[in-house]
């Protein structure tokens, strides 16, 4: 049986790991196993040792504690949240790939997008 820390690490390594545009066989290649193994991982099937985890964080240029963050809030149901929001919004792919598209447009019109963003979300 998986454990909901494992399942919560596992999303971040994949999270992480598509942010950057990384597939799972470069991943494994940097960390020095199979890409089956961080198959293994992202699905919270298998545990990540922490010497582990320290060589994945160093190859997806994060901090540890980047794997944790959250934790509390996926094992509490935050009954403020918006019906419309996923639980899971950044193990979406399509969000994610929105985060991604987002950050590659120029910071100034960056800025302008998300107001527009905010003004729509206000109408709706």
């Amino acid at each position: 049986m998986t454990h909901v820390v494992d399942v919560h690490v596992g999303k971040r390594i994949r999270q992480r790991r598509w942010l950057v545009g990384m597939t799972q066989q470069r991943l494994a290649e940097l960390v020095g196993i199979k890409f089956q193994q961080i198959q293994k991982y992202e699905t919270g099937a298998n545990r990540v040792s922490a010497s582990r985890l320290w060589d994945i964080a160093d190859a997806l240029e994060v901090d540890v504690s980047f794997f944790f963050e959250g934790l509390r809030t996926d094992q509490k149901a935050d009954k403020r949240k918006s019906s419309s929001v996923p639980d899971d919004m950044m193990g979406d792919k399509e969000a994610m790939e929105l985060v991604r598209s987002y950050y590659a447009i120029p910071e100034n019109q960056r800025r302008r997008l998300f107001e527009l963003a905010r003004v729509l979300s206000d109408v709706a």
